[in-house]
């Protein structure tokens, strides 16, 4: 089971409301009501393994750290990683809207933002809570695509924060996976979760502009690989020779 989490993060109050229509609002309304209960419900069952490379994070709370991971993995991982204060980069979309807030419900804290629209601001508010200490994380995939394709804002928010890279990939058993372009998974009641972090990537304050591509190849290989690791593996979770830290 994933390790206990201690730091509550505090709540934060919307004021998106004025932005969208009556009908959106009650849409937006129940679709969190909807979202948050079915998290809630289903999260306690969740049976989850947490699997390591060498190298990686020691704990899911660790902090602070820059984590990475793919956009079907939301689910899983807000109910794994709540209550600990991560930060996320939440789109000032209607999509966008009730994922924050559905995410704040579960200790998240969204700084506004997105890989195509205000996103030097969202990156400056990133910034600013890695040096208060917390950890902040990124769909990178998110939010619309390339699926499975690394972006590059979380490697220059490590060469200017001197925070290191983190990534993880989880796979669960039995899901029903979406027709989306995310292949957005939703884990079935009892379902087994794998849960793979991969070895932690520094990257050097002085390091150049042309280098950065190499980071961002090297955190897209290391996500490959723990994908790859946790799917591969998830049948074998529970079982006396499954490889923890292979």
């Amino acid at each position: 089971m994933p390790e206990a989490a201690t730091h509550k993060a505090p709540t934060t109050a919307t004021t998106a409301s004025h932005r969208f229509t009556l009908r959106e609002r009650i849409v937006l309304r129940i679709i969190i009501t909807l979202g948050y209960g079915f998290i809630r419900l289903i999260g306690p069952t969740l049976r989850v393994c947490v699997s390591r490379e060498e190298g990686a994070q020691a704990t899911v709370d660790q902090r602070p750290l820059i984590v990475s991971f793919w956009h079907a993995c939301m689910i899983p991982a807000t109910y794994v990683c709540r209550d600990i204060g991560v930060r996320v980069m939440s789109s000032n979309s209607y999509d966008g809207e009730y994922m924050g807030r559905i995410i704040r419900k579960f200790g998240f804290v969204a700084v506004k933002g997105s890989s195509s629209r205000n996103a030097v601001r969202a990156l400056l508010g990133l910034r600013r809570a890695l040096h208060d200490g917390w950890t902040v994380a990124f769909t990178l995939d998110g939010p619309r695509g390339p699926r499975r394709k690394v972006k590059p804002g979380p490697v220059a928010l490590a060469r200017s924060s001197g925070v290191p890279l983190s990534m993880f990939h989880m796979a669960v058993d039995r899901a029903w996976v979406l027709n989306t372009w995310d292949r957005l998974i939703i884990p079935k009641p009892f379902s087994r979760v794998l849960m793979r972090f991969g070895k932690l990537i520094v990257v050097p304050a002085h390091a150049a502009d042309e280098d950065l591509d190499r980071y961002q190849q090297e955190l897209q290989d290391s996500l490959d690989r723990v994908c790859e690791f946790a799917e591969a593996n998830i049948k074998k979770v529970g079982a006396p020779e499954f490889p923890y830290n292979a």
